[in-house]
């Protein structure tokens, strides 16, 4: 077995342009480890965070100060258990897999627990299994686990064209809900096809004046005030924020996420927001999902290992119409 491979590097904080192609050593396999030979990543909002350390918050809470903490990025992987720690019990050498990892996902090999990764969804190819993880589980907590979306209920997504806004689209489906969705026009016809109810465009109409309401918002966008978000729930809906206005390099989107806790405190409405927290149990639930036709990713680009540069610079343009996926 071959001790290097190829990753994509990034030595310091900066532009895609940072990154570089090298051979490194493979990582090393501890007891509750599992090392799996990727055949797919995905990119997402996070990615470019993590590569620019920005905003600067980030960099505090344990990414590394002045350069990056892990040379590698990437967290959304699929691809074969090559070797396992001794302590590991769910996986074995030549197991399909696919997961979210902390780091290191944009090379040949990375190693994660155990508990980070779950079967590969068995009627999807690796590229649509590694487009998955982080995008699809922040959908899932979103509308169920913090939404409370029930069968019937009426939710609006706003950004349901995105990476996350995609399966958000479908997820609310198959939780039974009636499905208003905000787009721009080129993203109409797909955003219907996957299974919104009623559907926006937003350079031609304003949603916030249909006079219509709903049980659940789900913003991915926060290009709208909180009074706007506000007026068009429920007495008892609920806005749930996985987004927010910029804020600069310092904070970023803090500012507008605390204003959502604050006006949470005050208004009869719930508003609040949260971190998506991988685990093993949403990754089989969303596999559960794919595999009876419920969910399917929706995938707009495709890069070689590396064309990853140009693949994270389209991300960052914040206009993507579903994922875009790295080939390793």
């Amino acid at each position: 077995m071959p001790r290097n491979m190829k990753a994509i590097v990034h030595p310091e904080y900066g532009s895609p342009d940072v990154l570089r192609l090298e051979v490194v050593d493979k990582p090393v396999v501890r007891d509750d480890d599992v090392l799996v030979h990727v055949h797919a990543a995905s990119v997402c909002k996070g990615d470019v965070h993590i590569l620019t350390g920005t905003p600067y918050l980030l960099r505090l809470m344990g990414y590394g100060l002045l350069r990056p903490k892990h040379r590698i990025v990437g967290q959304n992987v699929a691809g074969r258990v090559e070797v396992v720690g001794k302590n590991v019990t769910a996986f074995q050498p030549g197991d399909e897999v696919y997961g979210q990892v902390s780091h290191g996902g944009f090379a040949e090999y990375v190693c994660a627990p155990e508990d980070t990764l779950a079967p590969k969804p068995t009627n999807l190819t690796f590229e649509q299994a590694a487009a998955v993880p982080d995008s699809a589980m922040t959908a899932l907590q979103g509308l169920r686990d913090i939404g409370h979306l029930q069968p019937g209920q009426k939710v609006l997504i706003n950004g349901a064209s995105g990476g996350v806004g995609t399966f958000a689209v479908q997820i609310a489906k198959s939780l039974g809900a009636q499905i208003t969705a905000v787009c721009s026009t080129r993203h109409v016809d797909k955003v219907r096809s996957i299974g919104a109810d009623d559907v926006v465009d937003y350079t031609q109409d304003d949603f916030t004046k249909r006079g219509q309401r709903y049980d659940v918002m789900f913003d991915l966008v926060g290009n709208r005030s909180l009074s706007d978000c506000k007026s068009i729930l429920n007495p008892k809906g609920v806005y749930v924020a996985c987004a927010g206005e910029p804020g600069g390099n310092w904070i970023g989107p803090i500012v507008w996420l605390l204003g959502v806790a604050l006006a949470g405190a005050v208004a009869t409405q719930k508003m609040t927001t949260f971190i998506v927290k991988p685990n093993k149990d949403d990754l089989i639930f969303l596999k559960e999902l794919i595999e009876a036709g419920k969910v399917t990713p929706v995938i707009e680009r495709r890069h070689t290992l590396d064309e990853l540069p140009d693949a994270l610079r389209h991300v960052a343009e914040g206009h993507a119409q579903g994922k875009t996926v790295i080939s390793v």
